[in-house]
C-alpha cells in the first residue's frame, strides 16, 4: 500500500513539471479542444489588436485565436512538446507569421524588458500555491495601459474529485489581488461560471478571474 501511495504521489508531482507535460503531449491526439478559452474571448473580442503574451499556452488554442484576430502573439510554456504542437497549430491555421514561441517556466518568469498590451494565462496552477508571486512577475510584462488576465480553476466548484495537491494549487480570484504591483487597477476579481462538456456530459464549473489594467502614466 505504501508503494502504491508513493507511486500515486510521484504521478501527481509530474503533472506540475515540464517532463509530465512533455509526456502528455507526446501522444497522437490533441490534448485540448483547440478552441479559445471563453474568459479570454469575453475580454479580448472588443479589444484593438496589439501585442499579446499567453503564458502556459499549451497547444496554442488561445494564441491562434488571438492571431486570427490580428494580434501579434507570443506563446510561452515550459513544455517543449507543447510549444512544438502549438507552432504546428499556428502553421496549419495560417497565422505563423504573427506568432512566436518562448520556452519559460512561469514559476521563474522574468519579463526581461519585454512588454505586451495583453498578458494572459489560463489554468496555470503551480504546485506550491505560488500564484500570487506569479501574478506579480507576469504584471511586469504588461505595457503601460495594457491588461493582465489571469484565469484559474476554483477549488469551490469542480466536476471531478480533487487531490489535496490539486486543491492547494487552486485559488479564488481575490486571493491574487496582493500580487498586483502599484500602478495596476483591478477591473474584476470574481468567480465566473463556465459550461464544460466532457465525454458527452455537461458540467457547470467556476473560474477564478482576475482582470487588471496597468496605468498608462
Amino acid at each position: 500500500m505504501g508503494t502504491e501511495k508513493a507511486e500515486a504521489a510521484d504521478k501527481i508531482a509530474t503533472m506540475f513539471e515540464p517532463e509530465g507535460w512533455d509526456e502528455r503531449y507526446a501522444g497522437q491526439g490533441a490534448v485540448w479542444r483547440g478552441t479559445p478559452n471563453p474568459q479570454l474571448v469575453s475580454v479580448a473580442e472588443e479589444l484593438t489588436p496589439g501585442r499579446a503574451l499567453d503564458v502556459g499556452c499549451g497547444e496554442g488554442g488561445d494564441v491562434v485565436w488571438l492571431a486570427r484576430r490580428g494580434w501579434t502573439v507570443t506563446g510561452a510554456d515550459f513544455s517543449a512538446a507543447g510549444l512544438a504542437r502549438a507552432a504546428r497549430h499556428a502553421e496549419e491555421a495560417g497565422v505563423a507569421e504573427r506568432t512566436s514561441w518562448w520556452r519559460t517556466d512561469a514559476r521563474s518568469f522574468a519579463a526581461d524588458g519585454r512588454e505586451f498590451d495583453l498578458v494572459t494565462t489560463h489554468y496555470l496552477h503551480p504546485s506550491d500555491g505560488a500564484m500570487v508571486r506569479v501574478v506579480r512577475e507576469l504584471a511586469g510584462a504588461v505595457a503601460p495601459g495594457g491588461l493582465l488576465l489571469v484565469v484559474g480553476h476554483s477549488p469551490a466548484a469542480h466536476h471531478t474529485p480533487l487531490t489535496e495537491a490539486h486543491l492547494r494549487a487552486m485559488f479564488l480570484a481575490e486571493d491574487l489581488l496582493p500580487g498586483l504591483p502599484d500602478g495596476f487597477e483591478a477591473l474584476a476579481a470574481q468567480q465566473r461560471p463556465r459550461t464544460l462538456v466532457r465525454d458527452g456530459e455537461t458540467f457547470e464549473v467556476e473560474d477564478s478571474v482576475l482582470l487588471a489594467r496597468r496605468s498608462a502614466a
